[in-house]
């Protein structure tokens, strides 16, 4: 199948979810369980998404090996949605020497004496690598401002803190973007768009599981009752920082073999468009190669 024709399969399945343009953006307009019509059991599914993981790993490694661009991935959520799932399976075939992941917890002594971008500033990808940040800079205009305490927590002067602060922040979040696209970094952002049934179903199972015991807190079922302010903060962010260069994806979570596949498709779509080579060897280069080549081939 021709390149062209290859990128534009990838969009049937994209495309329906990403949001480049943020200002007539409405959550309720993405609906969770989504498929796009596709009907798959769980070992069709798997082996799609292995080809697609294949595919990642092979534009990875052209990528650490040209050292040029770098790609920033962030993946917000409420709890239970499968981002550790997601990355697990989506990253199972790259390297893990061209791969950061950040799980940014509650934030240092030293990460509150700064502003509240530094933390994740200096997490940002190197040249030739994937960063993936699992909660992101995003925490700061979600769970912050659902919990607005936190911003004494920050330090944050309270002539500073008024009714504008999140539009501050998101402007600032935006523009934030904008200079990493402009220094080579690819940023790709996704929501995994979990309804609030299918959340209390995988609070359940954790619940019923012994073996998935570990994974649950408490602290998840109380913040179900803030889903309404978390569904508009999620809004807010998105609208105001959705762009061609920074694209959200609005990703159907309630069936995580499709999400997966969306998280697969779009990653791999925007690292394809880079239309990564490996570094050509210079002249000098060949010579010392054929020198080596001829020292190995007369040792006895």
């Amino acid at each position: 199948m021709p390149h062209k024709d290859i990128l534009d399969a990838i969009r049937k399945y994209t495309d329906p979810f990403r949001v480049t343009k943020g200002k007539d953006f409405r959550l309720k307009d993405f609906d969770p369980g989504d498929t796009l019509g596709l009907k798959m059991d769980k070992q069709e599914a798997a082996e799609l998404l292995q080809r697609g993981s294949e595919w990642l790993a092979m534009e990875q490694d052209m990528l650490y090996a040209q050292d040029s661009w770098s790609v920033l991935i962030n993946f917000q959520a409420m709890d239970a949605a499968g981002k550790d799932g997601t990355i697990k399976h989506v990253m199972s075939r790259v390297n893990p020497q061209g791969v950061e992941v950040f799980s940014f917890k509650q934030p240092s002594v030293e990460e509150l004496s700064h502003d509240f971008l530094w933390r994740y500033a200096v997490k940002a990808p190197q040249r030739g690598r994937i960063g993936i940040f699992n909660r992101s800079y995003y925490e700061e205009v979600l769970v912050v401002r659902v919990h607005q305490e936190l911003l004494k927590a920050q330090k944050t002067p309270p002539k500073l803190i008024d009714k504008g602060i999140w539009d501050e922040r998101l402007a600032d979040i935006a523009r934030f973007e904008d200079y990493l696209t402009r220094q080579g970094v690819v940023i790709l952002k996704f929501y995994l768009n979990l309804s609030r049934k299918e959340q209390k179903k995988r609070f359940m199972e954790r619940l019923d599981k012994p073996d998935k015991n570990w994974k649950f807190s408490a602290s998840d079922v109380r913040e179900r009752r803030y889903w309404d302010d978390y569904m508009h903060a999620y809004e807010e962010a998105i609208r105001a920082t959705a762009s061609k260069d920074a694209p959200w994806f609005v990703v159907p979570a309630d069936n995580k073999w499709f999400s997966r596949l969306i998280v697969a498709t779009a990653i791999v779509e925007a690292v394809e468009k880079l239309d990564l080579e490996y570094p050509e060897v210079a002249p000098e280069q060949k010579k010392e190669l054929a020198a080596a080549r001829a020292e190995l081939l007369a040792e006895k």
